[in-house]
């Protein structure tokens, strides 16, 4: 049977040895930590590096359907709510499949062209509890965008999307102000927009 050397007490590492390995791999860690996790992960790049390796849009693209899958969980226990009691009133959302009146015309259309990496924002005037249908759809490309509302110091954002060439629901104004859309074109080309609603509102208006 073979029998294997016991190390001597200079074959073993020292402590200066250990220490040294030790700090050596926490900062090898904390390096991966900062470089990679954080901005594959939580869209956090405060190197730069993630962003320069395509990593820091992989982790916007995670937290934006972390924020959507919580907006939808939410959603869906509202409208749990809502048939518990049929009283109550419907949470302000943008949702889709609830039109306002699908026997009439669109009230209003405009069209935007959004540069390459340029915004545009358009908003509807609308008092607290109102709401309004829209539909819109991007030529030449696609959109980031964000449905939201603001005004009295107050703000919300019913709806996020990437990449997307069109969307569609109902607005219902969680308070009085405007409420609408900001479309970003990412894209290296020009984007037209083209946005209609109808329903009860004061004004369309563009403002951005």
């Amino acid at each position: 049977m073979y029998n294997a050397t016991k190390p001597t007490l200079d074959d073993l590492p020292t402590s200066k040895q250990l220490l040294r390995s030790t700090s050596i791999a926490f900062i090898a860690a904390m390096a991966i930590l900062i470089a990679i996790v954080l901005p594959s992960e939580y869209a956090i790049d405060p190197t730069g590096i993630g962003r320069a390796l395509g990593l820091t849009e992989m982790g916007e693209i995670k937290t934006q359907l972390a924020e959507e899958a919580a907006a939808d969980a939410a959603l869906d226990a509202a409208k749990v709510a809502t048939k518990g009691n049929a009283g109550s009133a419907i949470p302000a959302q943008a949702q889709s499949g609830t039109p306002v009146a699908n026997d009439s015309a669109w009230r209003d259309e405009m069209r935007v062209v959004i540069k390459p990496g340029q915004g545009a924002e358009v908003k509807l005037s609308m008092k607290v509890g109102e709401q309004a249908e829209f539909d819109w759809v991007s030529e030449g490309g696609v959109v980031n965008f964000d449905t939201h509302g603001d005004g009295g110091g107050q703000s919300v954002s019913y709806k996020k999307g990437r990449a997307a060439s069109a969307g569609g629901g109902v607005i219902q104004a969680a308070f009085s102000g405007n409420h609408g859309w900001f479309w970003r074109n990412r894209g290296d080309v020009d984007v037209t927009v083209i946005v209609r609603t109808r329903g009860q509102y004061a004004e369309m208006k563009r403002v951005l």
